[in-house]
C-alpha cells in the first residue's frame, strides 16, 4: 500500500486535530475541516460554552468558503450538538431542485459519514484518556506490553492507510452535501481578520474553550 506524503499526513493530522486555541490548524481550511468541526461541535452536547466555541468556528468557515446562505449552514444553525451528523443524510430534501434523487443522496451521505465519524473516533480516541493509556494498570508485564504494542504500534502504524480515506470522502460529501468539488480553501488569518474565526492567541478565545471545564472547578 502507498504510503502517505508528507502533505497528506499533516493534512489527517489536522482534520483529526482539536481545532483548539492550544492546537489551531496550521494548513488552510477547506470543507474537509467543516465537516471535522462538526464532528467536534457534534462532541459538545454537555459542554455548552465548547459547542458554542465550535458553533463560531462553523460559522466563520462557512462564510470563508463562501457557504454559508446554502443549506448545510442553515442546518448547523437549528441542530443542537449531538444531532449534525445524524441530521446531515436529511439535507438533500431540503433542496427542492434535486428531490429526484433525495433518497439515493440521503442513503450515500449517511454511509460516507459513518465512515467517517468511525475514523474521527479512532483518530481522537487518546485524548478521551482520563490519566493513563489503557492497560497501564495490568500487573503482568508481558501481557501489558502487548496491550501497549497494539494501541501504540500496531494500530498507529495501520490507522494512518485508513485515516487516508478521510481525503477521498470529503470530496464525495462535498458534492453531496454542497453540490460541488470544494477546492478552494482559507488560511487561518483570513479566517480571523475578515470572517470572525475565533482567534487562538486571544485570552477570550482561550476562556471561551475552557469555560465548562473553569465553570465545573468552580462547583
Amino acid at each position: 500500500m502507498q504510503t502517505a506524503s508528507r502533505f497528506e499526513q499533516s493534512r489527517i493530522a489536522q482534520l483529526l486535530g482539536m481545532y483548539a486555541p492550544h492546537d489551531p490548524p496550521r494548513l488552510p481550511l477547506d470543507f474537509g475541516d467543516y465537516l471535522s468541526l462538526m464532528w467536534r461541535y457534534d462532541r459538545c452536547a454537555d459542554r455548552p460554552k465548547r459547542a458554542a466555541y465550535y458553533r463560531q468556528c462553523l460559522t466563520s468557515l462557512a462564510s470563508g468558503l463562501r457557504i454559508h446562505q446554502l443549506p448545510i449552514q442553515k442546518l448547523i444553525e437549528t441542530t443542537p450538538p449531538g444531532e449534525l451528523y445524524r441530521q446531515l443524510p436529511n439535507l438533500p430534501y431540503r433542496d427542492a431542485r434535486r428531490l429526484v434523487d433525495a433518497q439515493d443522496r440521503k442513503a450515500a451521505i449517511m454511509q460516507l459519514c459513518h465512515l467517517r465519524d468511525s475514523i474521527c473516533e479512532i483518530g481522537a480516541y487518546q485524548q478521551n484518556w482520563g490519566v493513563s493509556y489503557p492497560g497501564a494498570g495490568i500487573q503482568e508485564t508481558e501481557l501489558r506490553e502487548r496491550v501497549f504494542a497494539v494501541l501504540f504500534t500496531a494500530l498507529q502504524g495501520q490507522f494512518q492507510n485508513f485515516a487516508r480515506m478521510l481525503l477521498v470522502t470529503d470530496i464525495v460529501l462535498a458534492n453531496l452535501l454542497v453540490g460541488y468539488d470544494v477546492v478552494n480553501d482559507a488560511p487561518l488569518d483570513e479566517l480571523i481578520l475578515l470572517h470572525g474565526y475565533p482567534d487562538p492567541e486571544a485570552e477570550a478565545t482561550r476562556r471561551a474553550y475552557e469555560g465548562d471545564e473553569i465553570q465545573a472547578i468552580r462547583r
